[in-house]
């Protein structure tokens, strides 16, 4: 990626985790990421464009974390490691993760493009469950699995990065959401 592109994407990164879809004035990145202006339109086309750009690179995070096939593991080893891979990157790319589900305004819209790559993310997710379904599981069973999954660890992340997470002990939150996630995983396993 062209290094301008990148401080860019950086900047508009850090200013959305100090204060969302506001805080992304084309300005604003500009003089964070040490740029023109003029450098933000010719390489994103303004706000919109960083801000897809951004939902894009969310998801291809979350793409890499659900890409466990190569390495060999059970199907239930490969779920819990997608999962701890999942709760890693909401860590360590937060403002990402927040855009991607949700914390934006009713300015942006995802393009058809920036859309797709979380059509391929879930994708990457029900592929994952699948494996544990087994091969005469309907699509439909996979992508209910998937629904499942997805809901318990992101409403997991949610809970840790709300208010909520200063009234409950979080030290240990991501041992917690893999039991979770395994008490689900071994009945929807049990089930089919």
């Amino acid at each position: 990626m062209n290094p301008n592109k990148a401080k860019i994407l950086h900047a508009a990164s850090n200013l959305f985790l100090q204060g969302g879809t506001a805080a992304l004035s084309v300005r604003a990145i500009a003089n964070s990421a040490g740029v023109s202006t003029i450098g933000i339109y010719s390489h994103f086309e303004g706000k919109q464009g960083i801000l897809d750009a951004l939902y894009i690179e969310g998801f291809e995070y979350v793409i890499e974390a659900m890409d466990v096939a190569e390495l060999g593991l059970s199907p239930r080893e490969a779920v819990l490691k997608a999962t701890s891979n999942y709760l890693d990157f909401s860590q360590t790319h937060e403002a990402h993760y927040r855009l991607i589900f949700g914390e934006s305004d009713a300015g942006y819209s995802p393009s058809v493009q920036a859309k797709s790559v979380g059509v391929k993310a879930f994708a990457g997710l029900t592929a994952v469950a699948g494996e544990m379904l087994g091969e005469t599981a309907s699509q439909t069973s996979k992508q209910a699995c998937s629904l499942q999954l997805w809901a318990l660890i992101h409403g997991s992340v949610s809970l840790r990065n709300h208010a909520v997470a200063e009234l409950v002990n979080m030290e240990n939150w991501q041992s917690s959401v893999l039991q979770a996630v395994t008490i689900l995983i071994d009945g929807l396993a049990k089930d089919n």
